[in-house]
């Protein structure tokens, strides 16, 4: 049930990323988000891996709680000798079963190390769905901000190709040399092997979301989402005290109680346990039975467990520590993921209020200028460059920002505050 719930709000905290999906006029189909985390968990062998893993636990968990088997055995004294213990006629046969009992609640403190061994497997795969929701929304944030700069970059070879007709009747007109055809030809070009090395990282990241989806290819057509919606930042005190939920973190408290369970396991072993017999033997020289009653206890005089009992102790010692450096690992994730976002939100901030606006007004001004003579073709294309350039800043700061959600998120098992105000 937690899984479900976790699931669902992870991909409502994606959800910020979703436009509604178009069908395109070919046979592939426009992936969102949403479904993309949902072809993902039905799909990841890690996921698949971990629910076998809760499996394997339960079957020691049932083992654990086994009790010990009787046993029955047969014995014959005084047979096939000399004399008159030749064959079997003064033979002494006896059939006998037992039984040990397991004292000092030995069974109990197996049944307590496989209780929590279903635990920490159950809060391991909660870990593993999250880091697939996380992953996968990444690579679907990398699809989509891949196509967003084609996009750009497709718009800025067609500004450069709408100059070609005002270009020619400069030349013809003798107001520009011929040369600047070839230069505006050369720009085109340069932005196409743009385009074109932007084609290859857009295939790569499709291969990797495919993947994830558990596609060996890509099937789907292109990606639909929102980059542009941003909310108000957390504090990074209310993301470290989060990831103190995290799944990863809950399953030490589960190792803890099987390394306790496992610990006092070493401790009772020395202890003795009784096994108690009882069988029928019969005296073929008299054609008389009797019974037979027999208590056995083992003495541990020599082998006192020291040594396990030792190993149990330093690994339910060393718990608190791995659980800590576990922490420092996330808390250092989440801090790298904490500056990229409030890097690009501060370089989105630049580029929003200054940078691209500035860019703008300037390419306008050169290209209605460039009409009546006053810029050359050189100042036309400089300025659609800074233009393109700004706008593909502003797709990777934004990229790099739900990124960082994403990140964070998956650590944190919910969506904070950012994704709730952006989804207002």
């Amino acid at each position: 049930m937690f899984c479900r719930r976790t699931a669902a709000r992870v991909a409502c905290a994606m959800a910020i990323l979703i436009s509604p999906s178009l069908v395109l006029p070919s046979h592939a189909q426009t992936l969102t988000m949403r479904s993309a985390l949902s072809r993902a968990l039905a799909a990841s062998p890690r996921l698949t891996a971990a629910e076998r893993d809760v499996g394997i636990a339960t079957g020691q968990r049932i083992q654990a709680g086994a009790l010990l088997n009787p046993e029955l055995s047969y014995e014959q004294d005084n047979s096939f000798g000399s004399g008159m213990y030749r064959g079997t006629r003064s033979a002494e046969t006896t059939l006998q079963i037992s039984q040990a009992f397991e004292l000092f609640g030995k069974r109990d403190a197996r049944i307590a190390a496989g209780a929590a061994g279903i635990e920490v497997a159950a809060v391991q795969r909660k870990a593993v769905r999250l880091e697939v929701l996380s992953e996968t929304a990444i690579a679907f944030l990398s699809v989509l901000g891949a196509q967003r700069r084609i996009q750009i970059l497709d718009e800025q070879i067609a500004a450069i190709d709408r100059l070609t007709p005002l270009l020619r009747r400069r030349v013809e007109a003798g107001a520009s040399s011929p040369a600047e055809t070839g230069r505006a030809e050369v720009a085109s070009a340069l932005v196409k092997a743009d385009r074109e090395r932007f084609k290859a990282t857009l295939a790569s990241a499709r291969r990797e979301l495919a993947v994830l989806m558990g596609d060996p290819a890509a099937k789907f057509g292109e990606v639909s989402g929102r980059l542009d919606t941003m909310g108000k930042t957390p504090t990074f005190q209310s993301v470290v005290a989060a990831i103190d939920a995290n799944p990863q973190l809950v399953r030490w408290t589960a190792v803890y109680a099987q390394r306790n369970a496992e610990l006092l396991m070493a401790r009772l072993r020395p202890y003795p346990d009784v096994r108690i017999a009882a069988g029928w033997r019969h005296f073929n020289e008299t054609n008389d039975d009797a019974a037979r009653l027999t208590v056995s206890v083992p003495i541990p005089v020599f082998d006192q467990n020291q040594g396990n009992i030792l190993s149990a102790q330093e690994s339910l010692a060393k718990t608190g520590a791995e659980r800590e450096a576990n922490r420092n690992t996330l808390i250092v994730v989440a801090g790298r993921a904490y500056d990229s976002l409030q890097g690009s939100r501060r370089e989105l901030a630049v580029l929003r209020e200054t940078a691209i606006p500035k860019a703008v007004e300037a390419s306008e001004a050169i290209a209605q200028g460039y009409g009546q003579g006053r810029f050359t073709l050189l100042e036309v294309l400089d300025a659609q460059a800074s233009v393109t350039q700004a706008r593909l800043r502003e797709q990777e700061a934004l990229q790099n920002f739900h990124a960082g959600v994403a990140t964070i998120e998956g650590l944190v098992g919910n969506p904070f505050t950012l994704a709730r105000e952006s989804a207002r």
